[in-house]
């Protein structure tokens, strides 16, 4: 009976499961898996390079990629999607082959693509069925670790999607939102969590566990300044620093801001937030911002998808 058992239990591994927030929106992140073009820049763990892909995004469609390992060979992942949901959602469903030809193990693969505040969650389950368990098992033993190498790439690939990445080039593109909120709240309250260190980092930030913070610091005057210094999931390292220019208590607030993404300055903004009472016990916030996003930096509107996220974030601290 042992026997049997761990002969099943070699031939239906438990399913990897892995997670990453990505500093990009949700489309950008999909876009990144549609075209054999974007995947050959990071579908493979590091030091392996991908010289061949072929990606056509649809039901049925296939998805094949050839991972080069540093002595030279090649392995080659087959198969086909089975359902696309951008961009919210991925399944494939492929095999792995040796050299030459035999099965070794087949994946079935599902890949969602969630809002998250700072970017984009991204969250892979992959199933492993063996068709030549001794040889297959040590394989998906190292999956972990490969994708995890993977979705190292796959972020800096978003981040050069989204122009975070240096270009060598000088460039401002500027961009304006307005954002608006409507509280279930008294004006006071909803200003508290803005105007007070302890009520504001109960949703300025990330969320449970996706931010270590490294540096805070918060001095809510004219004159006064705001400091945000963490570290994702993902390891990069983002730095938000403010100064506030005007302040009319209970009603507005004007600051401007850099953020900085690695060390490297990617925005300067001017950000207003005002409140308005909408009704009995019920409070509007707006906030509009004015950025200059530096250097080949063009956030496709991300700066606007992440305050949206705060702002929610905010309401749901107002319920504490």
């Amino acid at each position: 009976m042992s026997q049997t058992l761990e002969a099943e239990s070699v031939s239906q591994p438990p399913p990897l499961r892995i997670s990453r927030l990505l500093h990009a929106k949700r489309e950008t992140v999909f876009r990144a898996w549609s075209s054999a073009e974007h995947v050959k820049n990071w579908f493979a763990p590091a030091h392996f390079t991908v010289p061949q892909a072929e990606v056509d995004l649809r039901p049925g469609g296939v998805f094949a990629v050839c991972m080069r390992a540093p002595d030279g060979t090649e392995h080659w992942t087959r198969g086909r999607f089975v359902e696309v949901e951008p961009p919210s959602r991925l399944t494939f469903e492929g095999g792995v082959a040796d050299q030459d030809g035999k099965p070794l193990f087949r994946a079935h693969t599902e890949v969602r693509f969630s809002d998250a505040p700072g970017g984009t969650q991204l969250d892979v389950v992959q199933t492993y069925v063996f068709e030549d368990p001794a040889r297959a098992a040590p394989m998906v033993g190292g999956a972990q670790q490969g994708w995890a190498q993977t979705l190292d790439k796959l972020e800096q690939e978003v981040r050069r999607m989204a122009g975070a990445e240096a270009t060598g080039e000088r460039s401002v593109v500027h961009a304006t939102f307005h954002l608006e909120r409507t509280y279930d709240a008294p004006a006071a309250r909803v200003w508290r969590a803005i105007s007070e260190e302890a009520a504001k980092s109960k949703w300025f930030g990330g969320g449970e566990g996706q931010l270590e913070v490294l540096e805070r610091s918060f001095d809510f005057r004219e004159g006064g300044r705001e400091r945000l210094k963490g570290r994702w999931t993902s390891g990069v390292i983002s730095t938000f620093d403010a100064v506030y220019h005007d302040i009319v208590p209970g009603e507005r607030a004007v600051y401007t801001y850099e953020m900085h993404m690695d060390g490297k300055k990617i925005s300067v903004s001017l950000a207003t937030l005002q409140l308005k009472p909408a009704g009995e016990g019920r409070t509007t916030l707006m906030v509009t911002e004015q950025g200059a996003f530096l250097d080949g930096y063009d956030d496709a509107g991300a700066r606007e998808h992440g305050t949206g996220f705060l702002l929610d974030r905010l309401g749901a601290s107002l319920k504490d």
